[in-house]
């Protein structure tokens, strides 16, 4: 069970630059099993993208609310998470 509180990223309070480096360096920081909130002004359908790109199988991105002047997601790292890419090599997209 999980214990530790979820961390909630709001978007709407960062500079553009910054965000998806934030989301990914959050979602990097879970335990396996755990979840965070995002919380953002627009569709975050591009990230989604990224997520799938860098990180396929490797979270699960559930939908809490959909605008229009807020858009929440729950992107949580499945419990028996393993690395989406093995080595020390990384893609990039996941800040790793």
């Amino acid at each position: 069970m999980n214990t530790t509180a979820s961390p909630t990223v709001d978007l709407r309070t960062i500079s553009p630059r910054e965000r998806h480096a934030l989301v990914f360096s959050t979602f990097k920081a879970l335990p396996p099993g755990g979840s965070m909130e995002l919380i953002n002004d627009h569709n975050p359908q591009p990230l989604r993208g990224q997520f799938e790109s860098g990180l396929y199988g490797a979270f699960n991105w559930t939908p809490l609310e959909d605008g229009p002047e807020q858009w929440r997601v729950e992107i949580a790292k499945p419990a028996d998470s393993k690395p989406a890419h093995g080595g020390s090599s990384c893609c990039g997209s996941c800040g790793g």
